[in-house]
Parts: C-alpha cells; structure tokens; sequence
C-alpha cells in the first residue's frame, strides 16, 4: 500500500504542530513508521489520503459505535449547522440529550455537559474534593482519566506507550495528592483506607480498564469499592468515557448494579463530536456553578452541534438495540486472532468486552497494569504493521482497546482474522530465519 503522500504531510505537520500531531499516540511512535492522514470514512472502513481502504477497529477511539458517517446522524447535524454553529446560551438540546442520559443510568440524577473527558474528570474530581472537603485521591495503575495534572501518575493510554507514567509540568504537590493502587487490588484499596480514609474525597476508576488495553475488573472489585467508599464517606466516580452506551445501552454500572456517586462518560454519547459529561447524585451535583461554589464553565459546552449528534446516536442506539450483535461479532473475532496467534506459536490473550477488546502479546491475560507492561510490545508492533499492510487499522499501541462497531460485518471480521492468519505466519518465518 502506498503512504506517499501521507509522509509528505506528517512531514509539513511536523513543521506547524508539536510532534506533528494533536494527540500523541496518533504519532505511530511505538510501532514505527509515519501515520496516515484519513481523508475519509464510511461504515467499518477507512480511506487514507493516498486512496488506501482499511478496515477500521479503532472507531476515532471509541464513539463511532455506528460506524462512520452515519446518515441519520449526519443529516441531523446539517440541519442543526444551518441554525447556527453555538452560541454561548442555553439550547433545548441540551435538555434533551440530558434526559436520555439519565433515563438510561438510574445513577445519574443531574448532568453538567463539557466538551472532552479529560474535562469531566477534572470537574467531577474538584467536586468531589468540594462535597468531600478533603484533598487526596485514589485512582488505580494504569487507568487513564485525561491528561489533569493529578491524574497523569501512573496513567495508562498515551503515557504508557511512550513508557512515561508521568510528565513534566506537574508540581510534586499535586503529586502526592494522589495516592495509585494497583488494578483488581481490593486488598490494598482496604489497607489505604484504613490508615487514611479520613482523608480521601474520591476514589476514580475505569469500571472496565481500557486505557491499558482492555482488562476486566475482578468479581466483586467494583462492589467492593462501592461499600469502602460508602463506609469512609467517600466519592466513588466510575469514568466510563470508554464504556457508557459502548458495552450496553447506559452504563457498565447498569449491567454490575453497582451505583456509583459521580459518572464521566463521552465519546459514544457524541457520536463523534466533542462531548463529554459528569454527572451523579443531586444532593453532589447541586455544588456545582451556579448553583453551588464549585465553579467550573466552558464556552462551547453543551454547543447544538454536539448534542444533537449526541441525540441521535443514542435514539438508534436504543432503537435497534445492537448489543447482543456487537458482543457476539466482537467475540468471534478476538477469539479468532487468538487462536491463530496459538497456530503460529506466539504468545497471545484476548481479553474482550462487548464491543472493545485487546489481543495480548503474552502468555497471560493481563488482570493489571504490572502484567500489560509484560508484554511483547516489539511482537505487537509487527502485528499491527502487517495488518495496517493487509488493509486493518488497528490502534497503534499495545496499551490500546480495539473497537467493533455495528458496520462491521462478518464478512470483515472473516477478512480481519485471515488477515492475522498471514501476518501471524510472517512473524514466524522471520522468527525462525533470525534463529
């Protein structure tokens, strides 16, 4: 496949924009070579700028659940752009986006909308710390919630690909507000508690980690930290940015009947525009500007482009309910590369979860972030260039989820696991000549 003229233009982006890109991981630094400029997208595939096709697990990183570009979403948003870009004022839009948010997560009784999820972590922590009055903060390895200063402390996402947990820029006294457990660790949640419960406004965490690659939380971890929080009056806040709308209509907490006090969710619920929400209990969400002292604004938040693509998505979402279909196509093929890795002899797990999944370079399906950084991160870079070259755009990181949307079909789940078949095949041969 030819890249030509996706180089040429990473190399003029270099010139204008830091690193040549807006988000690091979009940079292909941890598999090599100069990522492609997307010109296009339509249902599961993508179209690079050098009219290449691939078929696309990595659904701009989440919301495009439906696919790309789809019809009744677009059209909805050309009507609403002829009305007006934004305007800084209240739209009944808004209401209505916030109604279906919180008809669908029994948790949530008020919503304040922002524009991305790094935001919403931000605002849902400072809430916390105002209702809670203290200042520490428990979050898990690995787990990423946006680039806020105390959460850039062993984070996952970008910060693990470049093998840096943590930044410059960040004052040490942010730092040692934020206390980091280990993932799927309960008994260490109990211990820090104990000896500093009185202390903590919130525990924050991914219900379904999927910043470190997809990992699932163990059985009874979230119920646990549910009942620890309640104890020590704490805020639990699940961040399910990734996983609200994705893994079932609502969120993951809906499937667990674990009820959190504060709820982050994006992505999905802008169907690819730049929305993101916190929200929880009245009795928190009351404090908020201005109806309370903890401030917090955006001047775009809430814009009627973001909400009614928001709108729309999630109406087809519980209109053609396709979750039993997403699971099972999702299933099929993360098994599939698994065992054609396992054919080929090479180190390999997947760890799945309705439509997100991870495949693995390891003998053991990672439970934390200490078992990710385990991996074969040289194996997986080969992986993903040998299927970027047999035309499947995978996330270009290990530490990354793969999403399945309802455009993908079996026939492209088919391709993308005869596709591994042969990459898989590749690597051996190289294997066994440099042996």
């Amino acid at each position: 496949m030819g890249k030509k003229m996706s180089k040429v233009a990473f190399s003029e982006a270099e010139r204008y924009i830091a690193g040549g890109v807006d988000s690091p991981v979009r940079a292909f630094k941890a598999v090599g070579g100069d990522p492609l400029f997307i010109q296009k997208g339509k249902g599961s595939r993508i179209y690079d700028i050098d009219g290449n096709e691939y078929i696309d697990y990595v659904g701009s990183w989440g919301p495009a659940i439906l696919g790309h570009a789809p019809e009744e979403v677009i059209d909805a948003v050309k009507r609403v752009t002829e009305q007006g870009l934004s305007f800084g004022a209240p739209t009944i839009l808004e209401t209505e986006l916030a109604k279906r948010v919180i008809e669908a997560i029994p948790s949530i009784e008020r919503v304040r909308f922002v524009s991305s999820g790094t935001e919403a972590t931000m605002s849902a922590l400072r809430l916390a710390r105002g209702f809670t009055g203290r200042e520490n903060i428990v979050k898990f390895s690995g787990c990423y919630h946006g680039h806020v200063d105390s959460m850039l402390v062993e984070a996952g996402s970008g910060a693990t690909t470049f093998g840096s947990p943590t930044s410059l820029g960040i004052p040490q006294d942010f730092a040692r507000h934020t206390i980091v457990l280990p993932y799927n660790d309960i008994d260490a949640c109990y211990n820090v508690f104990k000896e500093k419960g009185n202390t903590i406004a919130c525990v924050i965490v991914e219900p379904v980690a999927g910043n470190m690659g997809t990992v699932l939380p163990g059985e009874n971890f979230l119920g646990d930290l549910k009942e620890i929080t309640l104890k020590y009056k704490s805020i639990l806040i699940f961040d399910e940015v990734l996983t609200g709308f994705r893994i079932t209509y609502g969120g993951y907490q809906n499937l667990i009947g674990v009820k959190p006090d504060l709820t982050c969710l994006g992505k999905v619920i802008g169907g690819g525009m730049p929305v993101a929400l916190y929200g929880g209990k009245e009795e928190i969400m009351s404090l908020v500007s201005p109806q309370g002292d903890v401030y917090q604004a955006g001047t775009l938040s809430g814009n009627p482009l973001a909400m009614i693509s928001g709108i729309k998505t999630l109406d087809i979402l519980k209109r053609e309910k396709p979750y039993v279909y997403l699971h099972q196509t999702t299933e099929e093929l993360a098994l599939g590369l698994e065992e054609e890795a396992k054919r080929a002899d090479l180190p390999a797990k997947a760890s799945f979860i309705g439509s997100m999944f991870t495949l693995f370079f390891s003998d053991k399906r990672p439970e934390n972030f200490d078992m990710v950084k385990r991996c074969d991160t040289s194996l997986f870079s080969q992986y993903f260039n040998g299927m970027l070259k047999n035309g499947v755009y995978l996330p270009p990181s290990q530490f990354e989820t793969n999403f399945v949307s309802c455009t993908h079909t079996k026939d492209d789940i088919r391709r993308t696991i005869d596709a591994s078949r042969e990459v898989f095949k590749d690597i051996k041969r190289q294997k066994r000549f440099l042996s």
